[in-house]
């Protein structure tokens, strides 16, 4: 059950100022992660051994100034066969037919904003980059009673993304959180796109905590 405090954490991040902004995710993002690529990520078929990562998200723009910490729990990576269904979902039935398949999968981890006990983690994958790995996590955010009732354009945007890229040499990372996403297809360009509620949180001070 997800608590008061993660409906009002989330009900906070995208109820301040409606600010649609839309990103063309390349190669380097959800392209290749979640809805065109077979790329096989790091390690996968070994499963994770309760990986922990911390962050500290900073709003852009219009939320400047706002800062909250983001602690990512995973204890297993998403199948190939679970990103299938998953493109299909999105193929068939859009962004929503995304949130439907990823409402019927079982948590793979958490989520949790300071001050709340978090939400479950749906989709996760771990995929190489250079002298490190990329980190992609997708699930269903929770929709309030209160953002229900009001049956805004957020509800429409009830998607989460985050992705991590990590340095193993350095330790050093960068990062972006979306909590209110829309997947879509460009109809002029064909290209996966993700549309943002509000600014995407530039994710800094990531630390990898996993004890081994």
């Amino acid at each position: 059950m997800i608590s008061k405090e993660v409906f009002s954490a989330v009900w906070n991040l995208v109820s301040r100022e409606e600010h649609i902004k839309k990103f063309t995710l390349g190669a380097a993002a959800i392209v290749c992660v979640l809805l065109l690529s077979g790329i096989h990520g790091v390690a996968q078929d070994e499963q994770a051994l309760h990986e922990v990562y911390q962050a500290q998200a900073m709003g852009q723009n219009t939320q400047v100034g706002q800062t909250f910490n983001v602690t990512v729990h995973i204890d297993e990576y998403s199948t190939l066969e679970e990103r299938q269904i998953l493109v299909d979902a999105f193929n068939t039935g859009g962004s929503k037919g995304l949130y439907n398949a990823l409402d019927k999968m079982s948590a793979r981890g958490h989520i949790a904003i300071t001050g709340t006990l978090g939400y479950d983690i749906k989709y996760a994958r771990k995929l190489p980059a250079d002298e490190g790995f990329k980190l992609i996590v997708v699930t269903n955010r929770p929709i309030s009673f209160r953002e229900a009732w009001n049956s805004g354009r957020s509800l429409d945007y009830n998607l989460s993304y985050l992705e991590i890229t990590l340095n193993k040499e350095t330790g050093k990372g960068t990062g972006t959180l979306i909590p209110a996403a829309l997947f879509k297809i460009d109809k002029k360009s064909g290209e996966v796109t993700i549309e943002a509620f509000r600014n995407p949180f530039t994710l800094t001070n990531i630390e990898d905590r996993t004890k081994r």
